[in-house]
């Protein structure tokens, strides 16, 4: 029986996270999904949010935008679009780009333009979330 999960977070660009952890919490379509080790093997599709994992009495966050989450009874594996550990996100960025979500939302535009910068919008106070509590 496994009491430990095997967490990688990963992008296309880059291994963001291994590490060996007590708890994985993703954010999937339908809400939060707890996991813990020896869960029962599922793959379900993320949405943009934050990433928990705990080791011992300490959580750690991380920003996932997208993709995936594959979960086996020791190994958790976050196939990601965008995956960023707060000390990586740049506060300043992440705030001009909530001012041009808030300007699309506020201008008339088609359905898929809206929708885009609700994303945009979204991921942006995700970041700034994450970036101001100095993790």
């Amino acid at each position: 029986m496994a009491d430990k999960l095997n967490l990688e977070v990963i992008t296309p660009e880059r291994l963001v996270l291994r590490e060996s952890v007590d708890e994985v919490v993703v954010p999937g379509l339908d809400g939060e999904l707890g996991i813990l080790p020896e869960h029962t093997a599922l793959i379900s599709q993320l949405q943009t949010g934050v990433l928990t994992y705990r080791q011992g009495s300490e959580s750690r966050q991380i920003h996932v935008s997208g993709g995936f989450v594959e979960v086996q009874a020791d190994r958790v594996a976050v196939l990601s679009d965008v995956a960023e550990r707060p000390e990586e996100i740049d506060l300043e960025r992440a705030q001009r780009a909530r001012e041009r979500a808030e300007k699309r939302l506020k201008s008339q535009g088609d359905d898929l333009d809206f929708r885009r910068a609700e994303l945009k919008m979204q991921r942006a106070m995700i970041r700034i979330q994450l970036a101001g509590k100095g993790y």
